[in-house]
C-alpha cells in the first residue's frame, strides 16, 4: 500500500508539474499585456475616411486593423493605403464574425443614426468593446438596447463626443462643477454651417436625419455641459428656409432650455447658418467660446482674466487614446453611454415640444 501510495503521489506531482510548464501556460505567463488596441471601422464615409483613419495612425494607444463596408470598390485603397488583411476585411453581411478575430479588440460604429442600434448591438455580441458615433440613436429606446447589449456582454461602451476629451471644454465642465462664479444664469449654445449637399443622409429622416440628428447634439451639449445638471423642460421650434431640400427633416432647429437650478439655455443649431459659440452667464461674471465645437481649435476666455487655450491639434487622436486606455485598464469611459442616453432623452423632447408648440417636461 505504502508503494502504491509513492507511486500515485509521484505521478501526480509530475502531472502538476508538467500542466505548470505546459506550452499553452507558458505562453500565457510571459505574453506581455496589450499595449495597443486593434480598432475595426465600421462605415467608410467621410468621417472614417477623412479623419477618424488618419488620426488611428496619430494614436499610442490604437492601431487601425480592420473595416467593415458594404462598398467593395473601397477595399483597394484601403487595403494599400493601411496595409489591412484581406481576413480583418467584412462586409455588413458577416460582419458578426469579428468575434473570431483576435486582432480585433475594438468595433467603432460610423454610420448614419438610425444603424447605430442594429450594429452596437450585433458588435457587442461578438464580445468586442464598442465605439459609437454621436448622436448615439434616434430614440430612447435603441440607446437603452444598445447599453443594454453592451452590459450583458460584459464589453465597455463609448460615445464619440470628441469634444468632451478636449481641454478647453472640460475647463468650461470644470467652471460649471465649481460654481466660482455663483449659479448659471443664462447661456447661449450654437452650433450650424451651410450645407450645401442635397441628397445626404443628414437630409432622409429614415436614416435619422435633420440638424438634430447632428449639429444639434453640439448645442445641446454646450449648454448641458455648461450648466453642470440636467435640463427639465424645453420649448422648441424648428424651421427650413430649403423646403426642396429639407421636406422631410428640419433644417434648423432653436430650443429653449430650464435647468433646476433656475438658469435658463437659448440653443441655435442649423444646416443653413454657420455658427459656433457658447457664452454663459453667471452672478458674478461670464464665460465665452468660439468655437466651442471644432474638432481643435477651441477657444474661449472668462471675465476674471482668464484664456481659455489648451493646444490640441486635433480631437480624435486624444478621444481614442483615452477610450482605449479606459479598456487596457478597465476604467469607466469618459464618455459612456449612458451619457449619450441623456442627450437623446432631450432630443427626443425638442421634437415634440416642435411639433406640438408647446412646452415639454423633460
Amino acid at each position: 500500500m505504502n508503494t502504491e501510495r509513492r507511486n500515485f503521489l509521484k505521478t501526480a506531482g509530475l502531472l502538476a508539474t508538467s500542466a505548470v510548464f505546459s506550452p499553452n501556460t507558458l505562453l500565457h505567463a510571459t505574453k506581455a499585456p496589450k499595449t495597443k488596441l486593434g480598432v475595426a471601422l465600421v462605415g467608410l464615409g467621410y468621417y472614417s475616411t477623412d479623419l477618424i483613419a488618419p488620426s488611428l495612425l496619430k494614436t499610442e494607444h490604437c492601431e487601425l486593423k480592420g473595416i467593415v463596408t458594404g462598398t467593395p470598390s473601397k477595399i483597394e485603397t484601403w487595403q494599400k493605403k493601411y496595409g489591412l488583411k484581406d481576413s480583418n476585411i467584412y462586409n455588413y453581411q458577416n460582419y458578426d464574425k469579428i468575434a473570431d478575430n483576435p486582432e480585433i479588440d475594438v468595433i467603432y460604429v460610423i454610420l448614419p443614426p438610425s444603424m447605430h442600434r442594429e450594429y452596437t448591438v450585433r458588435g457587442a455580441n461578438t464580445g468586442k468593446h464598442i465605439w459609437c458615433e454621436k448622436p448615439m440613436a434616434p430614440s430612447v429606446k435603441d440607446c437603452q438596447a444598445m447599453i443594454e447589449a453592451c452590459e450583458k456582454n460584459k464589453v465597455k461602451l463609448a460615445i464619440g463626443y470628441r469634444c468632451q476629451h478636449d481641454p478647453n471644454i472640460q475647463e468650461v465642465m470644470k467652471v460649471a462643477k465649481e460654481r466660482p462664479f455663483g449659479k448659471v444664469k443664462l447661456i447661449n449654445s450654437a452650433a450650424g454651417y451651410f450645407d450645401a449637399r442635397t441628397n445626404h443622409w443628414k437630409q432622409n429622416k429614415a436614416l435619422g436625419g435633420g440638424v438634430m440628428g447632428d449639429m444639434g447634439v453640439y448645442a445641446l451639449q454646450g449648454a448641458r455641459l455648461a450648466a453642470g445638471e440636467e435640463p427639465i423642460s424645453v420649448l422648441a421650434r424648428a424651421s427650413t428656409t430649403r423646403p426642396d431640400i429639407y421636406h422631410e427633416v428640419e433644417e434648423t432647429m432653436m430650443f429653449e432650455l430650464e435647468f433646476p437650478g433656475g438658469a435658463l439655455a437659448a440653443c441655435q443649431s442649423s444646416f443653413g447658418i454657420n455658427m459656433n459659440h457658447l457664452q454663459v452667464n453667471y452672478e458674478k461674471g461670464w464665460l465665452k467660446m468660439e468655437p466651442q465645437s471644432g474638432y481643435g481649435n477651441n477657444k474661449g476666455s472668462i471675465s476674471n482674466g482668464t484664456i481659455i487655450n489648451y493646444p490640441l491639434a486635433s480631437q480624435q487622436p486624444k478621444q481614442m487614446d483615452e477610450d482605449a486606455l479606459s479598456i487596457l485598464n478597465n476604467k469607466p469611459m469618459l464618455v459612456p453611454g449612458e451619457e449619450g442616453l441623456r442627450d437623446i432623452k432631450v432630443v427626443e423632447a425638442i421634437y415634440k415640444s416642435a411639433r406640438t408648440n408647446s412646452l415639454v417636461k423633460i
